[in-house]
């Protein structure tokens, strides 16, 4: 049974530990995506979740896949043929970015040292990213001959741009935290100190909203990477007709006029 995954909830946020640091939290195996995919799937059906943290155990956020099963022809990687190659990746680590990129809870990748190949890629799933300053990010298939299997050209270029993914995905170059951030493959570098503290902080100031509406605005954000303005103002109005009739904007409004703090119960 694969024990890839910690899972912690406090307070309204959901905290994914990759806890398997003798390998650099490298993915391993089809039960290390089920874990990831499973999880993504409660939080998802549960109301009581308004935001998530991805991160690492030890001093590695993810070093991506395990090139030693890839060189043994186990695991996520290649398999017998071209073929049964091609159906492993599917089934196994493109599961990830369908269900981590498509949550609708709001997603923060606490990056807390390298993050490399489909590491990195896993940290641009999320929705915000914030790095250790000891943090090196690489999109580094190239080094040993491969491709972005997971999704990472597309992940990529829609964070950084296309220039910037072209870059880094043709010469698998290191980038440090501070290239990173001038990159705006991150938000904000802090000691490694803070970076949890200040992740769950971030995630608690999420989560303090009301949830239906937090999930919704997530919606509307992604549909806006690839819909037309008249499209998405439907939906947006659609959206506001919904939540209009809860009782969190209703509570919301009442303190406002009020003046007093809300108390939302998330319905």
């Amino acid at each position: 049974m694969s024990t890839f995954l910690k899972i912690d909830y406090h307070e309204g946020v959901t905290t994914i530990t990759m806890n398997r640091p003798e390998v650099r939290n490298a993915l391993s195996s089809q039960e290390d995506c089920n874990e990831f995919v499973e999880a993504c799937r409660r939080i998802e059906q549960d109301v009581n979740v308004g935001a998530v943290i991805v991160t690492g155990a030890g001093d590695c956020f993810s070093a991506g896949g395990d090139l030693k099963m890839m060189k043994e022809r186990s695991g996520i990687g290649p398999s017998t043929t071209p073929i049964k190659t091609r159906s492993n990746y599917r089934h196994t680590i493109q599961r990830i970015p369908l269900a981590l990129y498509n949550l609708e809870v709001p997603t923060i990748a606490a990056v807390n040292g390298a993050a490399i190949g489909a590491g990195l890629d896993i940290a641009c799933m999320c929705d915000i990213r914030l790095s250790s300053d000891r943090a090196k990010f690489a999109e580094s298939f190239v080094k040993v001959g491969l491709v972005p299997g997971d999704g990472g050209a597309w992940l990529l270029q829609n964070v950084v741009g296309v220039s910037k993914a072209c870059e880094m995905s043709f010469t698998g170059d290191l980038l440090t935290a501070s290239e990173a951030l001038e990159a705006r493959l991150v938000s904000r570098v802090m000691t490694p100190e803070r970076l949890l503290p200040d992740a769950q902080a971030l995630a608690a100031r999420i989560a303090a909203n009301p949830r239906s509406a937090v999930r919704m605005t997530k919606r509307l954000i992604r549909e806006a990477q690839h819909t037309r303005l008249d499209t998405l103002l439907e939906l947006s109005a659609a959206f506001q007709a919904l939540v209009h009739e809860t009782n969190d904007h209703h509570e919301a409004v009442d303190a406002f006029i009020e003046k007093r703090v809300p108390v939302f119960n998330h319905d």
